[in-house]
């Protein structure tokens, strides 16, 4: 079976794991911070915070913003589940804005008209958390505009998305919002095996991401709200939680990081060839857009259905029995049985509906042989020619 995803893991990566484990620090030592300045140099940011996943680090966001019990918040329906849990956990209200139908990401159309009646009814979001879905950036200038307008934070969602770009700006540097959050999840662009970071620019959420990963506990004495009892001192500030990343996580970011360029061209390579090889067939490919970059974590097909002789259940059967791993990300939020308390009507996002039953992500990896693409192509034509 081709994997619609797949870590790329070199020697190199392997020596600097085995170098930690031979260390005296497997977890809190120098390598956690010599990742966090080395993603900070990469994409231009002034503060990063790693984390045991993104997930944790989006609770964490949401967290550092203060988003409270009963504050409402919005998220894309396309996206996997913690992009609204997150929030969720903080006690707030989760509501969706619908997606732009050729990016596939929040639609700033869509959205300036949700927040125009949400202001009418006195029920604008706190908070938004954007998702650069497949590692194609969201039209951050323009959702922006309309947060300086109704007075809302910015989280981007940025967990397929490191490398890519936005206005000749990097992703991560949070020149359009207040945090962002990235995945090192085995299938994205660079892994840990499990872990994340959030990124900022401002100093005082820095320093409530870091107490809030570690119990909420600090050992800076400038911090402090007495003189310490000697140099074992430490104090409890806020109610935190266990989500540090370790040295072996952090060695292993380390390495992939120095690395992404070459991931990024080689990802861009099959991007080309799939570009080429499928523009014939009833498709809809991937969306090219002058402000950005993408990361390329995902090749998103979209089928034409009344073009083809197959349902899109029956496409994507087809396709894992010939041995391609396809896969669907995502299936939109909403309609998951735990969101069926909240009510919300799949007629008010046509445009995630129809995603969701049109939508196939297809093998897409640095490491994809010539060979394996070829098939993938041959396949996915042969289905639908």
């Amino acid at each position: 079976m081709i994997p619609y995803g797949r870590q790329e893991i070199s020697q190199e990566d392997i020596d600097s794991v085995i170098e930690v484990l031979q260390s005296p620090f497997l977890t809190q030592g120098p390598k956690v911070p010599e990742f966090e300045n080395k993603v900070s140099e990469y994409t231009g940011v002034g503060y990063c915070a790693a984390f045991n996943s993104a997930t944790s680090a989006l609770h964490a966001a949401c967290c550092a913003l203060e988003l409270q019990e009963n504050d409402i918040f919005w998220t894309s329906p396309i996206s996997f589940v913690a992009s609204a849990n997150c929030g969720l956990y903080c006690g707030a209200k989760v509501d969706f804005v619908d997606i732009d139908p050729v990016t596939n990401n929040i639609c700033s159309q869509a959205l300036e008209k949700k927040l125009d009646s949400a202001k009418k009814a006195g029920l604008l979001p706190k908070l938004i958390i954007v998702v650069h879905l497949s590692g194609m950036p969201c039209d951050m200038e323009a959702i922006y505009s309309l947060s300086v307008k109704f007075n809302f934070k910015i989280i981007e969602d940025a967990s397929h998305a490191i490398g890519s770009e936005y206005n000749n700006f990097m992703t991560g540097s949070c020149k359009y919002s207040d945090i962002t959050v990235f995945s090192f999840h085995p299938v994205k662009i660079i892994t840990t095996a499990e872990g994340g970071m959030a990124t900022t620019n401002n100093e005082q959420i820095f320093n409530a991401l870091s107490m809030l990963r570690t119990h909420g506990i600090t050992r800076d004495e400038s911090k402090m709200f007495k003189s310490p009892d000697g140099p074992w001192y430490y104090e409890q500030q806020i109610l935190g939680f266990n989500y540090r990343m370790t040295d072996l996580q952090a060695a292993l970011g380390i390495s992939q990081l120095s690395k992404i360029r070459q991931f990024l061209v080689k990802r861009r390579v099959v991007e080309k060839k799939y570009d080429s090889e499928l523009s014939n067939l009833p498709l809809l490919l991937p969306r090219k857009c002058n402000k950005s970059v993408s990361a390329l974590h995902l090749y998103i097909i979209k089928l034409k259905l009344d073009e083809t002789r197959y349902s899109h259940k029956e496409v994507f059967m087809k396709l894992r029995s010939k041995g391609i791993g396809v896969n669907l990300h995502y299936i939109p939020i909403y309609r998951q049985p735990y969101f069926k308390k909240f009510t919300f009507n799949p007629d008010n996002f046509p445009n995630s509906e129809n995603f969701y039953n049109t939508a196939i992500s297809i093998p897409m990896f640095p490491s994809m042989s010539e060979d394996d693409q070829g098939k993938v192509i041959e396949t996915i034509s042969s289905i639908l020619s």
